[in-house]
């Protein structure tokens, strides 16, 4: 019997959790700062909703999504992103008859049959941000600013900003036309997935790894030449913008991102440290998908963020904080009597909005005093028989050993004060 975490998956233990809401409220701060709001979506959705919406045909459509039969014979997914499902949110309770730019953001697990490695996992997390209902570019550009302004309030540098676009359904086929003839005598060169990408999605090849040191795909076509009169506005309205907001960015002619709904503005954030997964950010504009899983045309644009891999940056430079496991008080008891006057102490600390903890298995008063020590509390409130008879508290501070006696009545304002100035 295997009992252990399923293969890519791994437990998030206590000493972790003081970095990932690290984290989480660097997000919150700055959706609520850019004027985002969240949401919650399901784990798993009906399996077409990814189909359509991220492309038949994909590496994550086609390889590696979990999908299984419900007991009611419904193809169900567990979400492998969740953009798809933001969309689907933002249609079903027609979120956009309120206002006309709908701004979302989501933090949650994703799944993806992949192989594990270091950053990525069969379970990941993401934060992400959807701008639903606008086409100006400078929402794309606010977009990618928001990117790089979270990375940077975590105190990442190192990072490089990539940007791109690849055009629109006006403009793509003919990009499409090109590449398929330059690739055309240069199959038998290709990784097996590019040759099947040739025909579903040539644009794909450009972002392949195997193939990306090849000599010949630096001679591949150029999207910037073959781009409508719309797209180029587009991308250079964008590249004016970043270049007034000061953000440092270099033009990929090569990234094209992992999903079919991408349209005009593309980008990623990469953490160069990482090594082979150094994208800690991506996304762009994706004008099609709301019309391509049922609502009407609306323009949108969005990013996601991978926790882990912010995690392995923010430990490179050594910016995880300390967890604080710092507590008000143990109550040290002993003796029946003791231990009711410690119990309706501990609850009234607790109440109090402070922090305390005792111990309940009845061990001696040293074994208590070293587990008070372990706990990390400020003092130890120590109630023998001679505490119980006077009604009184002995409070040792642990950091010095000062200690003095109190009534029990006198104590939860004292650990109050003790508390508030220490904050």
């Amino acid at each position: 019997m295997n009992i252990n975490a399923p293969r890519g998956t791994k437990d998030i233990l206590p000493a972790q959790i003081a970095s990932w809401r690290f984290i989480e409220d660097k997000i919150r701060d700055i959706c609520k700062r850019y004027g985002y709001e969240e949401i919650r979506t399901p784990i798993f959705e009906h399996t077409e909703l990814f189909q359509r919406g991220i492309g038949e045909g994909t590496d994550v459509v086609d390889k590696e999504m979990y999908t299984f039969e419900d007991r009611g014979g419904r193809s169900i997914t567990l979400r492998p992103e969740n953009t798809a499902s933001a969309v689907r949110a933002y249609l079903q309770n027609k979120l956009f008859a309120d206002k006309s730019l709908v701004k979302l953001f989501y933090i949650g697990s994703m799944f993806r049959y992949d192989r594990p490695q270091a950053g990525r996992l069969r379970e990941f997390h993401q934060f992400g941000i959807e701008a639903l209902g606008e086409k100006n570019p400078a929402v794309d550009a606010e977009v990618i600013l928001m990117a790089v302004d979270f990375l940077k309030s975590l105190g990442l540098n190192d990072l490089n900003l990539k940007i791109n676009t690849v055009g629109c359904p006006k403009c793509r086929p003919v990009y499409r036309q090109k590449l398929q003839h330059f690739f055309s005598d240069k199959l038998n060169d290709l990784c097996h997935d590019c040759q099947t990408r040739f025909d579903k999605n040539p644009m794909r090849i450009l972002d392949c790894k195997a193939d990306a040191d090849k000599d010949f795909m630096s001679e591949a076509p150029k999207i910037k030449d073959c781009l409508c009169d719309d797209c180029r506005e587009h991308f250079d309205s964008v590249q004016k913008l970043l270049k007034a907001a000061e953000v440092d960015f270099s033009i990929d002619d090569r990234l094209v991102r992992g999903l079919d709904y991408y349209t005009k503005t593309a980008f990623e954030i990469q953490y160069t440290p990482l090594g082979a997964q150094s994208a800690v950010a991506g996304g762009g504009r994706y004008d099609g998908l709301i019309e391509e899983i049922g609502g009407s045309p609306t323009p949108a644009v969005g990013f996601a963020a991978g926790i882990e891999r912010i995690l392995a940056a923010l430990e490179m430079q050594n910016l995880l904080p300390i967890a604080d496991s710092a507590s008000d008080a143990f109550i040290v008891a002993v003796g029946e009597a003791a231990e009711t006057i410690a119990f309706e102490l501990l609850t009234k600390i607790r109440r109090g909005g402070m922090t305390a903890s005792m111990d309940f298995a009845k061990r001696s008063i040293k074994a208590q005093m070293k587990q008070a020590g372990k706990s990390n509390a400020k003092f130890a409130l120590i109630i023998g028989e001679d505490e119980v008879t006077n009604n009184t508290v002995t409070v040792k501070n642990l950091a010095n050993s000062e200690q003095q006696t109190l009534a029990v009545d006198e104590v939860v304002n004292f650990i109050s004060k003790q508390s508030e100035s220490n904050d």
